[in-house]
């Protein structure tokens, strides 16, 4: 991804100056905020080696397969609870929305991290509203993403 590029986080950054520290170049993220949107940003970047390492390893998978249709196309961080840099523990509520296939969906997850010799890692999750149905968005129709942009010329096909 380009450094000059707005971060997939949703923090209206630049890429170089939001997750990219933490993704590529190891700094640790010092909440559990900044820990959950940057591995919202490895998701929508496909880099799992970052994901594999910020995952708990009493709850990591042995392998990630991120190779899907999904396009990840926003993130609205609804409530955190702890996660501060003095915190041991905290939570994360969050939607991010994507589309595959040409249906947008939303994955509503509250995620918990805990902190170990100085570093944030994510748990776990619960979803909620797992009953959510994919909804087929028109070329011409406003970005689910938020941007204000039309779907065609933002994260359309």
């Amino acid at each position: 991804m380009p450094k000059t590029t707005t971060c997939p986080c949703g923090n209206n950054q630049m890429y170089a100056s939001c997750c990219n520290p933490y993704i590529e170049r190891g700094k640790l993220p010092p909440t559990a905020e900044a820990l959950m949107r940057s591995r919202y940003s490895a998701f929508a970047l496909s880099n799992g080696a970052y994901l594999l390492r910020t995952w708990h390893p009493s709850t990591a998978p042995n392998e990630l397969n991120l190779e899907t249709s999904a396009v990840w196309c926003g993130l609205e961080v609804l409530a955190t609870e702890g996660g501060k840099a003095n915190d041991d523990k905290g939570m994360v509520e969050f939607k991010a929305q994507y589309i595959n296939q040409g249906k947008v969906g939303t994955l509503h997850e509250v995620s918990r991290f805990i902190k170990q010799e100085g570093r944030w890692l994510y748990v776990d999750g619960d979803l909620r509203d797992t009953s959510c149905e994919l909804q087929k968005v028109g070329r011409n129709e406003p970005c689910p993403c938020g941007s204000g942009k039309k779907f065609k010329k933002c994260c359309g096909p």
